[in-house]
């Protein structure tokens, strides 16, 4: 037979015992041992009830409270941090049933929580590692295909051997970029890069990166503009080049995924502590499934496009990283067929 609490299991035995000498008074009646009397057994039945009860319920008491005591402070410490031993003292005067059973549905609920996050994570690792497997073996077998065809005769005919040359150096670029990136990830995550603000003019800035992504522009047709709402005098306060690294990700993916003959537009909005910054295209646009992934390393919408247009696949998380370290936000929003619009904030100087 199973209990749902104490409480129950000392009922039960109190009205176990209550019939066991209710039994034996009557046993003792039918014997002619003692008068049977109908008001002096319901008194006797009720005080012993009430004794017995009493009596059970502190002896359970007090042994499920030394047990569980153990219980208790053993998933406190495990709770609780050196520090918090030393100003917190463990209260034991209350309910500790009680106070054991929420501690361990609480330790239960969190175990459960670190064991879904690190399956998660897991998850992510394996993907992650899948990713950047995949992404050096394209560029390494490039490589080795092209040093081989030079080590085969293709060095003595100057019709391939230069052409090879620069292909081979293309990919290795291509490499160290995809290294350099993931070392720059990696330090804005563990907080060992630290940012060198300072305040800049944004608007002279964004003129700066169209003057530099002016040719690249110029190759797929695309016009480079302002919005309405930008004029001069927009002082931000953040790491200029940082945020320059920022804006230039953004343009770059603009002009890359943009349609011939079409635009690129950056647009300041000045909001109460902030500046808010959108770059918007009128290109291919993404679909709404992948806008959620869209700032994960490596994560590519369309994976031939995207290695035809050359990139690592990591330029929109770095640009995630980099907002967040500055405590701001990053946004996306898109329409496929219409276009895209990233935006983000910087802290007004």
């Amino acid at each position: 037979m199973r209990f749902s609490s104490p409480i129950r299991l000392v009922l039960y035995m109190s009205a176990v015992i209550l019939l066991i000498v209710a039994g034996v008074y009557l046993a003792l009646s039918v014997a002619g041992l003692t008068i049977f009397n109908w008001k002096f057994l319901i008194w006797f039945v009720l005080i012993t009830f009430l004794f017995v009860f009493i009596f059970l319920r502190s002896v359970m008491r007090n042994y499920l409270t030394e047990k569980f005591k153990l219980i208790y402070k053993t998933i406190q410490n495990l709770k609780l941090t050196k520090e918090e031993k030393r100003n917190k003292s463990l209260d034991m005067s209350g309910d500790v049933l009680t106070t054991v059973e929420k501690e361990v549905q609480d330790w239960a609920e969190s175990k459960r929580s670190e064991i879904e996050q690190l399956r998660k994570l897991e998850a992510y690792r394996r993907e992650f590692l899948g990713n950047v497997t995949h992404e050096l073996r394209t560029p390494l077998f490039n490589i080795q295909g092209y040093v081989s065809s030079l080590l085969t005769g293709g060095l003595n005919d100057p019709a391939v051997n230069r052409n090879y040359l620069e292909k081979t150096e293309s990919n290795i670029d291509r490499m160290i970029d995809m290294i350099e990136e993931l070392e720059v990830i990696s330090r804005l995550e563990s907080g060992e890069m630290q940012l060198d603000e300072s305040h800049f003019d944004l608007f002279s800035l964004c003129k700066e990166v169209y003057h530099h992504l002016e040719d690249l522009a110029k190759t797929k047709n695309i016009t480079l503009i302002f919005g309405a709402d930008t004029n001069l005098g927009f002082f931000a306060y953040a790491e200029r080049e940082k945020i320059r690294q920022v804006l230039v990700n953004l343009v770059t993916n603009s002009i890359k995924y943009g349609v011939d003959n079409g635009r690129t537009k950056i647009s300041i909005y000045d909001m109460v502590e902030n500046y808010l910054v959108e770059i918007s295209d009128n290109g291919i646009g993404i679909e709404e499934k992948h806008l959620p992934r869209l700032f994960e390393r490596f994560y590519r919408v369309d994976r031939s496009r995207s290695r035809a247009e050359g990139g690592t696949g990591l330029g929109l998380a770095i640009v995630k990283h980099i907002v967040e370290a500055h405590e701001q936000t990053v946004n996306v929003r898109s329409t496929q067929g219409l276009g895209s619009t990233f935006s983000f904030t910087v802290r007004k100087a």
